[in-house]
Parts: structure tokens; C-alpha cells; sequence
């Protein structure tokens, strides 16, 4: 390693070493560097498997932790009950600006910055700004509360770009996924999909929505309503597509359906890009040109939200003191079971930073260039 990169990487690790500090935390270094999956799950040094398939404590345990292959089905925190409101960016209190500290508070935060850049337009009320310049890798805000069933519609503007993708979608713990993605080679279609447990088919469900006016000039309201037996996703209120589960039901009689609690997620990310996949890049509209009149002008891409209304959905209505879901004891891949729970979602303790055996760096290092090698986020 070079001198200019080792010093980048003691600044910042001796930058997150004082924010912890300052915050009351404290930090022990792990020996654990496996990677986790289902079959190969975390040990209980580094007990939580992150989004990325890493295993660590602190912020692992959060937001995007599996717990089907972490140490055990406690070892994530549980994730914060979904709550009924309409979410307007008059301003940016309510969203937590750095993941890395975050404490699991969902009371105090509604969203979570995970990466990128964001800024308020503090015009016509107030919309959201998210980011994308050649270097930040992208932009992506998560939501504190999950969702276990709703209707959850956001009203935005998308980019415009080649290469340049605009998503809203629903993420869980375990890859089941729900999504809106809008490639800004064309901005009068938008594109659904769903994925079950990271499984890819061998013949995707995405669909093409056709006839959108103008989603770089225009607001629309982008709704995806996810309920036990069936999902449907509509523009401005009509709908455009319905998917039902049993339709998904495979020929071993499982089903390939999202059924577990999610974060809802929207981005701005770079996918023309020589990291990506060919089939990717193809798929978004070709490579970015970052000589674009409109990036030299402002400096960056952007796509604007306006609000996120989000109408909870519960089988069995929560009692009053639920604060959270948990996986329950039985949970398996086949058949996760989610309750209830009013266990704390904060975190508390000691962190312990995982290192990835494939990479061989540490987590906090992972960062754009990891984003970029995966292609999406």
C-alpha cells in the first residue's frame, strides 16, 4: 500500500474512532473474517451478517441484517414497527445524516442517510434532493420503521440520465424485494419487479409501465401496495400491475413472494459505469457521461421526493406497547415466521468491526468502490 492510502485510511478510521467516542461507545477489533450466509452463518465474536454479507457487531445488527444467517435469530436487533404517516421533507431534521451512527432509534429519526449526499430544494414546500457525482458512488435513504404488509407510495422526480437509475423499492433483512426502478435513458416508463430471499429466476418478473408522462418534469405518485395475498403496484393512483401469490408457487411448492418485514429504500445510483455488468449497463441506458450539460452546470445528478405516505397493513393489529418485529424460533428459509415483539431496536455496547476474508479489507473501507463492484445497492 502507498503512503497517500494508508494515510486516507488512518484518517478514517481515527474519523469514526472520535465520532464513536464522542457518542459514548466503545470499540474492540475483531478476529472473526468470514463472510456469512445461511449455510455459513456468523460466529458469535461478530454475531450480526450485514446487508453485504459480512459478519460484525454495532450498526451490523441494524438495518439490513439477516438474521437467518447471522449467529443466531436474536443476534439482529429487531426492526422497528411500522407506523401510518405522510413523510414531507420541509426540511432534513427527521433524517439521521450518517448510518454509521446510528443507534437504532426510530423514534428520534424517520430515515437514515446510508451513503451519498443529500440536500433540501426548500421550494414549493420542501423536496428532497438526492445526489449522484462521479465520485460519491450515489445516494440511498433507508426508513426506520419497516413495513410488514401497507401501501407505501412516493411522490417523486426521477433522473434523466443514461446510466443513471432511479429506484424506490422495499428491502428486508433476508432479500425480499420490491421495486420501482426508473433507468433515465427513458423517462415515460418505469420499471416493477419483486425478488424473494436474493433468489435470482431464471426468467425475471420485472415488467415495463409504459405511457408515464415526463418523470424528470413531472411528479408522480409511485405506489407499491404489498398485502399477504397479493402486490400491485399503480401511478397516480391506477393501477398498472397486480401480481398474486399464489401465482408465484414454483414446482416444489414454494412460494416466491416478499413475506418478511422491510426498510423502504430510495436511491439514485450510478449504473453506466465500467464496474457494472455489461447486461447492466446496457439495461440503464448505456455508460454516464459525466461531460453532460446538465452535470457540469450543477455539479451533480439529482432526482427530487416530495413525500412518502405509507398506510401499515397488520393482520393482527399491534397491542399498544409492540415496538418492533422479531423472526420468531421456527424461522427458516422456507418458512420465516415474523411476531411481534416489544424488545428494544437500540443499540448498546461494544462494536466489533468485521473484515471480509474475500476482500480482505475492512468493512468501513468497503464504501463506493465496493458499491460500484456490485453494481447496485
Amino acid at each position: 500500500m502507498g503512503r497517500f492510502p494508508l494515510i486516507v485510511s488512518l484518517a478514517i478510521l481515527l474519523a469514526i474512532f472520535s465520532a464513536q467516542a464522542q457518542s459514548g461507545q466503545t470499540w474492540q477489533f475483531a478476529t472473526y473474517d468470514e463472510s456469512s450466509s445461511s449455510t455459513n452463518p456468523c460466529a458469535a465474536l461478530a454475531p450480526c451478517c450485514s446487508s453485504f454479507g459480512f459478519c460484525g457487531d454495532g450498526t451490523y445488527c441494524l438495518g439490513g441484517c439477516n438474521p437467518l444467517a447471522s449467529f443466531s435469530l436474536a443476534s439482529c436487533k429487531p426492526n422497528p414497527v411500522c407506523q401510518s404517516a405522510t413523510y414531507n421533507f420541509i426540511n432534513n431534521s427527521r433524517i439521521h445524516a450518517n448510518a454509521s451512527l446510528y443507534n437504532g432509534n426510530a423514534t428520534a429519526y424517520d430515515w437514515v442517510l446510508n451513503r451519498g449526499n443529500i440536500f433540501n430544494t426548500n421550494s414549493s414546500g420542501g423536496e428532497l434532493a438526492l445526489i449522484l457525482t462521479k465520485d460519491n458512488g450515489g445516494t440511498r435513504i433507508s426508513s426506520t420503521h419497516y413495513v410488514h404488509y401497507g401501501k407505501i407510495t412516493a411522490t417523486m422526480k426521477t433522473g434523466r440520465w443514461d446510466g443513471v437509475v432511479t429506484a424506490f423499492i422495499t428491502m428486508s433483512g433476508i432479500k425480499d424485494e420490491i421495486d420501482w426502478e426508473f433507468p433515465g435513458a427513458n423517462t415515460t416508463t418505469g420499471q416493477t419487479n419483486l425478488f424473494w430471499q436474493g433468489n435470482i429466476p431464471n426468467k425475471t418478473q420485472g415488467e415495463v409501465v409504459t405511457g408515464i408522462s415526463d418523470t424528470y418534469f413531472n411528479y408522480h405518485a409511485f405506489t407499491i401496495d404489498w398485502q399477504p395475498d397479493n402486490l400491485t403496484f399503480l401511478v397516480d393512483n391506477n393501477v398498472v400491475r397486480t401480481v398474486n401469490k399464489a401465482d408465484t408457487i414454483d414446482a416444489n411448492g414454494v412460494t416466491h413472494y416478499p413475506t418478511t418485514p422491510s426498510s423502504i429504500q430510495i436511491s439514485l445510483w450510478p449504473a453506466g459505469i465500467n464496474t457494472s455488468a455489461p447486461g447492466t449497463i446496457k439495461w440503464a441506458g448505456g455508460m454516464i457521461n459525466w461531460k453532460d450539460a446538465d452535470y457540469q452546470s450543477a455539479g451533480h445528478f439529482y432526482a427530487l421526493v416530495k413525500s412518502v405516505d405509507v398506510q401499515c397493513t397488520n393482520s393482527t393489529p399491534p397491542r399498544q406497547n409492540i415496538t418492533s418485529y422479531v423472526y420468531g424460533s421456527n424461522s427458516s428459509a422456507l418458512t420465516p415466521n415474523i411476531a411481534f415483539s416489544n424488545q428494544s431496536t437500540l443499540l448498546n455496547g461494544a462494536v466489533i468491526l468485521g473484515v471480509s476474508r474475500s476482500l480482505n479489507v475492512p468493512w468501513w473501507l468497503l464504501g463506493a468502490s465496493f458499491l460500484a463492484f456490485i453494481g447496485n445497492f
